[in-house]
């Protein structure tokens, strides 16, 4: 244990004088990183109260030494805080690390510690050797044989053929959550072992994606992270443990080249744009894999610990709004510009649509963890030109209790809405009084959003995501099943607003698998075509699994995976929301290119709310039945929504037209209805006989007619 107010250990003394002396230029302290120039690199890096800043060069991962050590001068390559120097003779694929000197003063929010290699905060690319140990970065030695190391990289050498942003309008986009791993892992995914669960076999299932009708992929983190930031013995799965905010994650490519990952990347963002899908990265601007004060130093806490983090009045301590032990110092200039140098970089060299932001609440918190009204770090990512047009999600919550959703910072920023998965979820489990709240959620949740007189895609709908059950497991669980984590079953949400359908778990009962598969078929009508932009979780199409596990963190196997078998096991839900997307797909764009607000889009609408009797909403609490009528002018259609929650059969009467005469209805969905019957193709749908439509017990209808057919 170093001793408060004393310098962390010095250079080791295999350091010859020849290697710290070794030829080199001043260099310039912009572009931050390891930048390839005319003849060498430059590198810089910032560290305000560092007092001495070397770089190490390696020959490979996992040398034991650096092959050269070049001492960057404290007085002629130091500009302002920033450290430089240009290496002549070194090129891309050189990997290399940072030692830096300076006080261990945790009282103070000092830890430097000359003993560990540090990752370089803006290194394009990550190397990790088959040894890397988390434990040896958090205890007292050197770690080089052991430790992660950026490698130099030449983003500009690779060829987009002419690939450019797709910019989906958002009532067009359809975002599939999925995670890059876990998509092509299982061994039933019919991908070559080599690409299992890499980018590389992603774009072998482009055309599952395709077919299905998905727009944009929101992809669980790909920044390179800590997998072994987790219990022991487990494994940092979902990647929610940030090294580097510029390298994809190596281990998901099948090629182990230094710049295999980043150009295999760059492969499946060029192919899913020649699909025609966005890709959306899920980023982590609110801690890294760093942890609390008994973490290991990787790269920030070494390089400068107050800059970089939040922390306690007692700043021997990190503030801890995120549930992992640290919070980035976000709102902080320096920060700041390193959060927007990111997205530029995955904007304009790695071609990404969007960025779905992970407890986006923390970027309004200042150094000291208090709310901003106005959050710079939030103004600067959405007024940067680099990143105009971009599509910026925000999980509008943190881990400390501030929720945002609907007073999220803004102009622009589309929204997480964790009411809407709240209250459709109480719904159709029949809780009562949900029934008032479901109805605003259907059309565009105009109660949280409509005081901002943005568009209805504002609110991100959304009723299962990796963070918590599938959609099978929200109807066949009524308590979470954790016990694989290791954590006595403590961990994960015991909020789940699920229903198992009276048996817990897997059964051979086939009317409860009947009554589930009607459940999971109304949650998946709701989530499309409600006002707002759709989100579904990988596998939801074909009840994917995870045993009851609502938090599957570190859960690297069939847990987690995707089973294709399902895809034949539940063929009939595959083609009921592909039949879903391609309605939804054909949404009018016009209310967006018009810039009309969700506010402007209700009052123009001809719409009415009904019950089981015709123009007659049941709004109390003991009501578990609604529908609802809507005019689409320009297809010259009147639809009607009919949501019975209720345990028994109900009949509904059905809206006339302004004369009081029947509509022509047709049937398009009824949930109750067995597969080919529960969603029709459009041409095909029957007439509805009748002035009433008898809908069965929990399940959705929908009803379509022509206007000026009746």
């Amino acid at each position: 244990m170093k001793s408060i107010g004393l310098t962390a250990p010095t250079l080791p003394p295999t350091r010859t004088a020849e290697d710290m002396t070794l030829p080199t230029t001043t260099g310039q302290s912009s572009p931050l990183g390891a930048t390839p120039i005319d003849g060498g690199v430059n590198f810089s890096i910032y560290s305000r109260q560092a007092s001495e800043v070397e770089l190490l060069l390696f020959n490979r991962e996992d040398d034991a030494e650096p092959s050269r050590v070049i001492r960057i001068d404290p007085f002629a390559n130091r500009t302002y805080h920033y450290w430089h120097v240009s290496v002549p003779g070194v090129q891309p694929g050189q990997i290399y690390g940072y030692r830096v000197s300076g006080p261990f003063d945790p009282a103070s929010g000092l830890r430097f510690d000359a003993e560990k290699v540090l990752l370089d905060p803006y290194g394009r690319a990550v190397t990790v050797p088959e040894c890397y140990s988390r434990q040896a970065a958090g205890r007292a030695g050197d770690n080089a044989a052991t430790a992660m190391k950026s490698v130099v990289i030449d983003p500009s050498s690779y060829d987009w053929e002419g690939d450019t942003p797709l910019r989906t309008p958002s009532s067009r986009t359809i975002v599939y959550e999925m995670h890059v791993r876990g998509f092509t892992r299982h061994s039933s995914s019919g991908v070559s072992e080599k690409t299992r669960g890499t980018y590389a076999g992603l774009i072998e299932k482009i055309p599952y994606l395709q077919e299905l009708g998905i727009t944009a992929v929101e992809l669980l983190p790909v920044f390179q992270f800590d997998t072994q930031d987790c219990p022991p013995g487990a494994v940092n799965y979902w990647g929610y443990a940030p090294v580097s905010f510029f390298a994809p994650h190596q281990a998901y490519s099948s090629r182990q080249d230094h710049l295999g990952p980043i150009d295999e990347f760059r492969d499946m963002v060029k192919a899913l744009h020649k699909a025609g899908i966005e890709v959306i990265l899920d980023v982590v601007f609110n801690h890294t894999a760093e942890g609390d004060h008994s973490g290991p130093t990787l790269s920030l806490k070494g390089i400068d610990n107050n800059t970089y983090y939040i922390l306690e009045g007692d700043r021997s301590r990190y503030a801890n709004y995120t549930g992992t032990g640290n919070t980035l110092n976000a709102n902080h200039p320096v920060v700041r510009r390193m959060i927007v140098d990111s997205l530029r970089y995955w904007v304009h060299d790695m071609h990404v649509d969007g960025f779905r932001f992970d407890l986006a609440s923390i970027l309004s918190r200042d150094s000291s963890g208090h709310l901003m009204a106005n959050p710079p770090v939030l103004w600067d990512i959405e007024s940067d030109p680099t990143l105009a047009g971009t599509k910026f999600i925000a999980e509008a919550w943190d881990a400390a209790g501030l929720y945002q959703v609907g007073s999220f910072v803004g102009d622009s920023w589309k929204e997480w809405n964790g009411r809407f998965r709240d209250d459709i979820r109480s719904f159709f489990r029949s809780e009562p009084g949900s029934t008032r709240r479901i109805a605003d959620r259907i059309l565009g949740s105009p109660e949280i959003y409509g005081h901002k007189e943005r568009e209805a895609e504002q609110s991100v709908n959304f009723v299962t995501c990796h963070d918590g059950f599938t959609l099978n497991d929200l109807v066949s669980y009524d308590h979470k099943h954790n016990e694989a984590n290791g954590e006595g079953n403590r961990d994960g949400a015991d909020d789940n607003r699920s229903w198992n359908c009276g048996v817990e778990g897997p059964t051979k009962d086939q009317e409860v698998e009947k009554l589930r598969n009607r459940q999971v078929k109304s949650f998946l009508t709701i989530t499309l075509f409600s006002l707002g932009l759709p989100m579904i979780l990988m596998g939801d199409e074909v009840r994917r699994t995870q045993l009851g596990n609502n938090n599957a963190y570190c859960q690297d196997n069939e847990i987690s995976w995707f089973d294709w078998t399902l895809v034949d096991e539940h063929e009939d839900l595959h083609r009921f929301v592909r039949l879903l997307i391609q309605r939804r797909l054909l949404r009018d764009e016009s209310a967006e290119r018009q810039r009309k607000s969700l506010n402007q889009l209700l009052e123009e609408a001809n719409k009415a709310w009904h019950g089981v009797k015709r123009n007659q909403p049941d709004w109390s609490d003991d009501s578990h039945c609604l529908a609802f009528s809507a005019d689409v002018p320009h297809e010259k259609l009147v639809f009607h929504f009919i949501l019975n929650a209720y345990w028994e059969p109900r009949e509904f009467e059905l809206p006339l037209t302004e004369s009081g005469s029947p509509y022509a209805w047709h049937r398009w969905i009824d949930t109750s209805l067995d597969s080919p019957l529960d969603i029709v193709e459009w041409e095909t749908s029957s007439a509805v006989q009748g002035e009433s439509y008898r809908t069965g017990p929990r399940s959705v209808v929908v009803l379509f007619a022509r206007i000026g057919s009746e």
